[in-house]
């Protein structure tokens, strides 16, 4: 169904956002996103240059809503630091459970275009993941960590982002719970030596 009171810019990023978390980046079709998005190619092709273009777009307009739902359900969570970032996992488990959970799309893009590693969506997907982890670097740098925050927050996006693969791998979302556990782990033995 098409929003025609949306712009047709976000109309066309609204269609490619439902086909490609569907089916994938490579498996759409310029044709069928402007199908879907009520449009023709020619107006496809004057919001976006590129199928390339029209990816980078979708993620970047997935970037601050996703950070903000992390950052959220951070704040809403309560205990200590590690509490509530064991929380962001718990809540990632809860979402994986739903069969129609396909995991991060900034990862899913990254194993799509893993051989375009200049692709400009795959420039969006790091900077995303950058930003995700700066977040958490600022968390553990007020919560006391000093020098180990940054070390930290890597740490945590590697658990983050390795829960979402094992997921997907598996389909069973106890795995983002156990990363929960671990990540609690490590941060109240972080914390407590600073």
């Amino acid at each position: 169904m098409k929003d025609k009171t949306l712009p047709t810019r976000d109309r066309i990023l609204q269609a490619a956002a439902k086909l490609f978390q569907q089916d994938g980046i490579r498996a759409v079709s310029v044709d069928a996103i402007a199908e879907k998005a009520g449009v023709t190619k020619r107006t496809l092709y004057y919001h976006f240059r590129s199928k390339d273009d029209l990816i980078a777009a979708h993620l970047e307009a997935r970037d601050q809503p996703n950070l903000v739902v992390f950052k959220r359900w951070f704040d809403e969570a309560e205990g200590s630091v590690a509490e509530k970032i064991a929380g962001i996992f718990r809540h990632l488990a809860r979402s994986a459970q739903s069969g129609k959970w396909k995991g991060c799309g900034f990862l899913r893009t990254s194993v799509e275009l893993v051989n375009l590693p200049g692709h400009p969506a795959l420039v969006v997907a790091r900077a995303h993941k950058k930003r995700v982890e700066d977040w958490l670097s600022g968390v553990f740098t007020e919560a006391g960590a000093g020098a180990e925050a940054a070390s930290l927050a890597r740490q945590i996006m590697l658990l983050l982002d390795g829960s979402f693969a094992v997921v997907l791998l598996h389909r069973d979302p106890s795995y983002m719970e156990t990363a929960a556990e671990a990540a609690a782990r490590l941060i109240d033995g972080r914390l407590d030596l600073n």
